[in-house]
């Protein structure tokens, strides 16, 4: 039932890929139906599907044996309980579990059923012997034989049909997203980032404004201050979004019911492609038990170990840096030499775009040399792995685009004091970018899926032998769905999140307007036009082109948020730069009033982004309160139940003594 009383509706929400005449699929069907799942039966052109769906009673039961942690009606996080369902509290859209929590309570369920018998069961299929040893997991052993292919998260028809019109093709509303239906539908971290990809595009309309005004109106010899007032604004712009950025998340992590950190409490989030493990506090009390049935470590074995980390990964970071300046360097240098010998417009344009074409194939090779390198790290925490990940990651692939930004900055504006080829750079590489990126991240999951739709069909017709068959087989959806492409990062499979991809782009924007404001104020409208389309067909993409994902617990955009921070800083120290080489143009380099009022804006901006970081609080004052109250009420009823307690024990010692 949800909060109106209403029963809940029973969807599909898993796959499994079976082969087609299989005596096993009988034993699994009926499993699955003994643990009291919907099981629905798909015959498909090469495999069969078997699409689940769980009843809410079966979800509670499968939550309350894992020992799941649900908000309740008090605020306070405590395990569930099927029986004492009422005290917990719903989801935004009325629902008792959310994504995250529903597909865990599946991956619980049928990787659950083992074999009860004192005796091993033999399961044929296609001439082999599959035996199914007691106590050992079905679907494992399936699995490792390959009778089940995949198992994966399919789409809700009726959900899905409703944001396509709500969401992805409603152009109308620009920035407004149904950030709630999304979280319910892709969990919290695909919904943070479009929560925050919606306020960053909102909020980049007062810098674009701003930037078209100064583009386009020539202040004559008023030109310089305009430039710096538009610079103190946006950086005072970047540092509040942030800020506000903070405020916004903490909102949304108590309308979603997270008080945890990401990926540390109710689940972690394995690399290297795996599944989720869901990881309950009784597992985790017997790991901690056979711990403590090893050799003690002294104090010494836990500082070496915590300083061969920092080892470790101060090499690896010296690795990436090291290869960065002997190969990059060399390509950069000869980019930008052979981009100022060039004439024609033309030829500047497409060397631009073979540019950017090998720079997606070095960025490709930096994130499978970071993969590996993170591997050899000793990062016990899986989201300590990961955020070190993303790092290295995006040191190897931002440290390319800052050498050419910078080769850039130094050779056309200190070496040829060429300010406009400055611009023209920028422009090209700002729309080539934007272009390509777009065509590629749409364009390639369509070729993906139709390659894999176009071999399965002729796979089909050679099996007939070109015989024409009794009645026309279509093939489903759910077939459909599983030639689809997985929502992974393009420069490494084992993160298995697109998001990395989408980040990266918004990072590298990002940079690219606010390092360069100085000299290319319009940047921030391409920007702006980029974002308003990239709403769009990023969830064109995630409900049309590519399968449904696996949720992640996550509920904020993790070291991104770093990453931008950094940027600011970044841009602080370029545009100063930019702006002496366009009032020292004669390259005479003396100090003077005017050099000398540049360095001291640099300091003073440094300054407000300090001040401001420090003004604008994280969490907005209702959030405070709500948790001080909470505390307060757990407080009292721990208080009333222990003087409760303390009162029985001592009534029923003196009515003992009485006797």
């Amino acid at each position: 039932m949800n909060g109106n009383g209403v029963e809940e509706e029973t969807a599909f929400e898993i796959g499994v890929v079976v082969p087609k005449s299989s005596d096993c699929i009988e034993v699994l069907v009926e499993e699955f139906r003994k643990a009291g799942l919907i099981v629905d039966r798909v015959v498909g052109l090469q495999n069969e599907f078997i699409r689940l769906g769980a009843p809410i009673e079966t979800l509670g039961k499968a939550a309350a044996e894992l020992q799941l942690k649900k908000r309740t009606h008090i605020g306070v996080d405590l395990q569930f309980h099927w029986d004492e369902v009422e005290a917990f509290e719903r989801q935004p859209d009325g629902s008792l579990f959310s994504w995250f929590e529903r597909y865990c309570c599946y991956r619980h369920i049928i990787y659950g059923i083992v074999n009860t018998s004192t005796s091993t069961v033999v399961l044929k299929s296609d001439g082999i012997e599959v035996h199914w040893e007691p106590g050992k997991p079905l679907l494992r052993i399936l699995e490792s034989v390959g009778i089940v292919k995949e198992v994966f998260p399919v789409h809700d028809e009726k959900k899905r049909k409703q944001l396509l019109r709500s969401w992805a093709l409603n152009w109308w509303d620009f920035t407004v997203q149904p950030i709630d239906d999304i979280c319910n539908y892709y969990g919290t971290k695909i919904a943070s980032y479009f929560a925050f990809l919606g306020m960053y595009t909102k909020w980049i309309l007062f810098p674009a404004a701003f930037g078209l005004t100064v583009q386009l109106v020539d202040f004559g010899s008023l030109q310089l201050f305009v430039l710096s007032a538009f610079f103190i604004s946006i950086v005072s712009w970047a540092v509040l979004f942030l800020q506000f950025w903070k405020r916004k998340n903490s909102a949304l992590l108590v309308r979603w019911q997270m008080n945890y950190p990401a990926g540390v409490d109710n689940g972690s989030r394995l690399l290297e492609g795996e599944w989720y493990q869901f990881q309950s506090p009784v597992e985790l009390m017997k790991k901690q038990g056979a711990d403590k049935t090893d050799k003690p470590r002294g104090k010494e074995a836990f500082q070496r170990e915590e300083w061969l980390g920092h080892f470790m990964r101060f090499r690896n970071d010296a690795m990436i840096i090291l290869s960065i300046i002997c190969l990059q360097l060399p390509f950069e240098l000869a980019f930008a030499h052979v981009y100022e010998v060039l004439r024609s417009d033309i030829s500047k344009f497409c060397l631009t775009a073979v540019y950017l074409f090998t720079i997606q194939y070095f960025n490709k090779i930096g994130g499978k040399i970071s993969v590996k390198l993170v591997k050899y790290e000793n990062n016990k925490n899986i989201e300590r792995r990961a955020d070190s990940w993303v790092y290295k990651c995006l040191l190897q692939v931002f440290g390319l685009y800052f050498m050419q930004s910078y080769i850039g900055i130094f050779y056309h504006a200190l070496l040829h004091r060429n300010i406009m080829t400055l611009r023209q750079v920028l422009i090209q590489r700002l729309i080539i970018s934007e272009v390509l990126e777009n065509m590629l991240e749409n364009s390639l999951p369509y070729l993906k899926y139709s390659f894999k739709k176009y071999r399965a069909v002729g796979n089909k017709r050679k099996r007939e032998n070109g015989r024409p068959s009794e009645k026309t087989q279509y093939m489903s959806r759910v077939e459909k769905e599983y030639l689809k492409p997985d929502y992974s990062a393009s420069i490494g499979e084992e993160l298995e999140d697109g998001l990395f991809d989408d980040f990266l782009e918004l990072a590298l924007q990002f940079g690219m307007i606010m390092m360069f404001a100085c000299v290319f104020p319009l940047g921030f409208a391409f920007a702006t036009l980029n974002n308003i389309t990239e709403i769009r067909t990023d969830a064109l993409k995630l409900l049309a082109m590519l399968r449904r994902p696996i949720p992640r617990p996550d509920a904020t955009i993790g070291a991104w948020l770093n990453i931008f921070q950094f940027l600011i800083v970044m841009s602080i120290c370029t545009n100063c730069i930019l702006l002496v080489c366009l009032y020292d143009r004669d390259g005479q380099w003396k100090i003077s009033p005017g050099l000398a009022a540049i360095l001291i804006m640099e300091h003073v901006l440094l300054l407000i982004k300090f001040v401001f970081s420090r003004i604008v609080p994280e969490e907005p004052a209702w959030i405070r309160a709500n948790r001080m109250k909470n505390a307060t009420h757990v407080h009292d009823m721990c208080s009333r139940q222990l003087l409760r307690s303390i009162s029985g024990e001592k009534i029923n010692a003196e009515l003992k003594k009485d006797e």
